[in-house]
């Protein structure tokens, strides 16, 4: 099954054999393991989608709507999982707040118990599936269509700012994108309030902002640069040096005057249009105040960006002796520079 773009509350899908073969186990117990064709909560399973450290996501179906869902549980295992409960409640209290086309919706927390008066030891978060690939796993294959998806992501996450919230963690993996270039934001786990110091180190070691290794104020500048940092990544397939440096364990912190600049992505990949390759390192800038105002610029440039490329390639389709393999907007090998074809 390929499925089809999400509606507003999920999608209906005939599920054939697979949907009436045999009885469905009812699932009723706290850490119970979900298998295929079980019912959890009233909807059938109908594939395993995904695992984390302490969750797992599912395709699963609404018998009586047919509509599908994306169901995510998470378990506590031992004290150390809390932290993924709370980030559950957390991403739910925040997304069932927005309602943006490019943002993924939540449904519905359902909480278990172990006892009447004991905490929620497993959530189970109903939420709408999002079609197609991460770009981390299948990035854009033209400058075109990347700066057609970040123009998405950016509209979306200024629609986040304008509600007091920061998404916190954007990278690759937090984008969804199917074949037409439909962009969705996922994962709200790390998200927050407007101006929140967290009381750890949070984000993703490859695109977290200086504030948040340094346990500052998390703004609207944070999600430009891990923004920034995830387009840099998209053109180049580099993560710029961030403050965690080599360290991945959240532990090791460069200081702020010591961070070195990423080099431009033109330097890896001279096709990479010089207004994309600004943009970018505009995002990536250590300190807040130098990076762009605000999301709604980010995505008014990329905007330009777009209609910059699509007039360019109207132009070379007008002039039939240009050869394709020159073209600007096609990507080529990310990190593969003129010199590296000269060989």
């Amino acid at each position: 099954m390929r499925p089809g773009r999400d509606g507003p509350a999920g999608r209906r899908w005939d599920g054939g054999d697979q949907q009436r073969a045999g009885s469905a186990r009812d699932v009723g117990l706290p850490g119970t393991v979900i298998k295929v064709g079980d019912s959890v909560e009233g909807y059938r399973v109908i594939s395993e989608i995904g695992r984390g450290a302490a969750s797992a996501i599912y395709l699963v179906q609404d018998p009586s709507s047919k509509q599908i869902w994306a169901l995510k549980q998470v378990i506590k295992h031992t004290d150390k999982d809390e932290r993924f409960l709370e980030q559950t409640e957390s991403e739910y209290a925040i997304a069932s707040k927005l309602d943006h086309r490019n943002i993924r919706k939540v449904h519905k927390l359902i909480k278990k118990r172990p006892g009447l008066l004991r905490k929620p030891d497993e959530l189970l978060m109903l939420m709408e599936l999002a079609d197609g690939q991460p770009l981390e796993k299948l990035p854009p294959k033209t400058f075109e269509l990347a700066a057609k998806i970040f123009e998405q992501v950016a509209r979306a996450l200024a629609y986040m700012h304008s509600r007091g919230f920061v998404h916190a963690d954007m990278k690759p993996n937090n984008i969804i994108a199917d074949a037409d270039g439909f962009a969705k934001v996922i994962d709200l786990g790390q998200s927050c309030p407007m101006n929140t110091v967290k009381k750890r180190i949070q984000g993703t070691p490859d695109y977290i902002a200086p504030e948040q290794v340094h346990r500052k104020p998390i703004t609207e500048k944070t999600d430009v640069y891990n923004l920034g940092a995830t387009m840099y990544w998209t053109l180049t397939r580099r993560n710029v040096p961030t403050a965690l440096g080599s360290d991945e364990s959240l532990l090791g912190q460069i200081d702020e005057s010591m961070l070195a600049r990423p080099k431009r992505p033109r330097e890896y990949n001279t096709r990479v249009p010089e207004s994309f390759d600004r943009l970018i390192m505009d995002c990536v800038e250590i300190e807040p105040s130098d990076r762009p105002a605000n999301m709604a610029e980010v995505g008014e440039r990329l905007h330009q960006i777009v209609l910059e490329l699509e007039g360019e390639a109207a132009l070379r389709r007008q002039s039939a002796q240009r050869q394709n393999s020159g073209s600007r907007t096609g990507m080529g090998n990310p990190g593969e520079t003129d010199d590296d074809e000269d060989d």
